[in-house]
């Protein structure tokens, strides 16, 4: 098993501001083929966020990535991230610790998704959410556009309590309209997480179920002591840092499913 995770650089990448809802950050896009938004997780657009979005870009995705925190391309250390961790805390758009929020950076990424369907086959687009992120991309999911989220240990809001770790990470009225598609448009969504993570909470997770019901596909891998991936107890990022790209890795096939529920939903064709 190699000792690390796929990382790759900017290299490639088209660089250009987008706004929506009120908001401006750079986005990064490359690709052809139906659209997938790769919101990243904290402390932003690294090496491993890239290595998983060229990933997708090889797997017939156009990709775009919003950048909304971090610098793109740095290293992922602990001081960069403890930074970005603290910013992120007193930012009004992210709303890091309150309870059935409607967040305004989820206006923003809806606004992003929908422009993107307009410039890519298919009948919707994708959103990947991760760790920080991974709750923004069942909020997409408003805009009709969006038809494909994925929420990878969801963290938000800060799971500091037994309501916060229950909290779904969206408004109440963002969940009603997402119900709603689940019933009429068959909108169907993936999340992952390892069973011993605390940061995207299982009580998070049966909160969701108990709402989307069958329309909630949860990957779920084994980080207790002992597990066959030999994760270990702080296992967390499921498509980035825990991945390796060695045969039988309980991440890659994560990986493998994830591109494959993308491809089901747009449409795409099988690569």
């Amino acid at each position: 098993m190699t000792d690390s995770a796929p990382t790759s650089t900017l290299s490639g990448w088209a660089k250009a501001p987008f706004s929506g809802g009120g908001l401006t950050y750079d986005c990064y896009e490359k690709g052809s083929g139906p659209g997938v938004v790769l919101i990243p997780e904290i402390p932003g657009i690294t090496p491993a966020v890239l290595g998983l979005a060229d990933h997708l870009v090889d797997e017939g995705f156009t990709v775009v990535i919003p950048s909304p925190f971090g610098t793109p391309g740095k290293d992922d250390t602990t001081g960069y991230t403890l930074g970005v961790v603290a910013r992120m805390c007193v930012t009004a758009e992210f709303r890091a610790f309150a309870l059935d929020a409607n967040r305004p950076i989820t206006a923003y990424l809806r606004a992003v998704a929908a422009d993107l369907a307009t410039r890519t086959p298919g009948r919707g687009v994708g959103v990947i959410g991760m760790c920080f992120t991974g709750g923004f991309a069942l909020a997409t999911a408003v805009e009709p556009s969006v038809v494909a989220p994925v929420m990878s240990q969801p963290s938000t809001p800060f799971a500091v309590s037994g309501s916060r770790r229950s909290d779904p990470g969206l408004s109440q009225d963002e969940l009603e309209q997402i119900v709603e598609r689940t019933r009429t448009d068959g909108l169907c969504v993936l999340g992952l997480r390892f069973s011993g993570d605390r940061m995207a909470p299982a009580d998070r997770f049966a909160t969701l179920r108990k709402h989307l019901g069958d329309a909630f596909e949860v990957i779920q891998l084994d980080s207790a002591p002992g597990n066959p991936g030999g994760f270990g107890k702080a296992a967390h990022s499921v498509l980035t840092r825990e991945l390796r790209d060695t045969p039988g890795n309980p991440a890659l096939a994560a990986r493998a499913r994830t591109v494959a529920f993308l491809r089901e939903h747009l449409h795409a064709t099988q690569g």
